[in-house]
């Protein structure tokens, strides 16, 4: 899509593999598929988590340059994305764990390019409000000013107080995968240095959506990965903050990319209306009690 910088090919293999081709001709992919690729490959023998596996040249590299264009191969991951899955509680313990046990594994990967730029960044949020104007005028419009504001007032002064690693940063539903084998993460395009509890924020983020829990149901997912990694007290504080944050700028920025592309709009803003209803439930919580609710799920929820 015009959207998009990165082009994704199915590769059918008479064997009967499928693998994915992924190719782009802009510069700023080099550093991308190289982060990528080293990230996959340093993931292979790591257990408690799936992740595609990089596919090397003939001359042993994990992606190819040639004549302006850059990829790399890899296997595709068989299995069903979370967001068609019913989300039980046990299913999003198992999520919560299975990207625990990644994030601990990515602490240990050796990564080029973990310092390039990514739109989704925590350190670009701050100057995300820019786009406020692409809102269409209503209470999610509201939401979004109030969570960002904290976010700067509150959140973004602490981050550089919490564990900072390479993270996987878009643990969509649509980007994490319900396998044979476990649970499944692909697609690092958005991969960086970034604060460790950032992948937690986001995976939260998105599996907000029963109104009668205090966290909407982020509470088993948010148990999972606080069973393999125990929060620190500022991570839990900053936790519900950090989660309407990127509910907040996934709006912000799909709302600014749709009207720059708008034949792709469906397919860009296929997550805004599950954060506009997660961030209407996440609303009411102030810090003490999106603190509390989160101290609560991390001691009341078991698999």
């Amino acid at each position: 899509m015009s959207s998009e910088v990165e082009r994704t090919i199915e590769v059918n293999l008479s064997d009967g593999r499928r693998l994915i081709l992924k190719t782009s001709a802009t510069a700023e992919a080099v550093d991308s598929f190289r982060f990528q690729t080293a990230a996959m490959a340093g993931l292979q023998g790591f257990t408690g988590f799936v992740a595609p596996e990089v596919l090397r040249t003939t001359s042993g590299a994990l992606m190819f340059e040639q004549e302006g264009t850059c990829g790399y191969l890899q296997t595709r991951i068989e299995g069903m994305p979370l967001h068609q899955a019913t989300p039980t509680p046990d299913l999003l313990f198992r999520t919560g764990s299975a990207l625990a046990r990644l994030d601990l594994a990515l602490e240990l990967v050796s990564v080029p390019a973990a310092h390039r730029p990514v739109l989704w960044h925590v350190g670009c949020w701050s100057r995300l409000m820019e786009l406020e104007h692409y809102l269409p005028s209503g209470s999610i419009a509201d939401s979004v000013r109030v969570a960002m504001a904290e976010y700067a007032e509150f959140v973004e002064p602490q981050l550089s107080d919490v564990a900072w690693q390479v993270t996987h940063n878009d643990p969509s539903p649509f980007n994490m995968m319900v396998t044979g084998q476990g649970m499944g993460f692909i697609d690092f395009g958005d991969g960086c240095w970034s604060p460790r509890i950032q992948d937690l924020a986001i995976a939260a983020s998105h599996v907000v959506g029963d109104s009668t829990l205090p966290l909407g149901g982020a509470e088993h997912l948010i148990a999972g990965y606080a069973s393999v990694i125990a929060l620190s007290a500022l991570e839990a504080k900053l936790l519900v903050g950090l989660m309407r944050a990127r509910q907040s700028a996934l709006i912000l920025v799909n709302y600014w990319r749709s009207h720059l592309f708008p034949a792709d709009a469906q397919y860009i803003k296929k997550n805004v209306a599950r954060a506009e209803h997660g961030l209407s439930i996440l609303a009411p919580l102030g810090v003490a009690s999106g603190e509390a609710a989160v101290l609560a799920a991390m001691s009341s929820f078991q698999p």
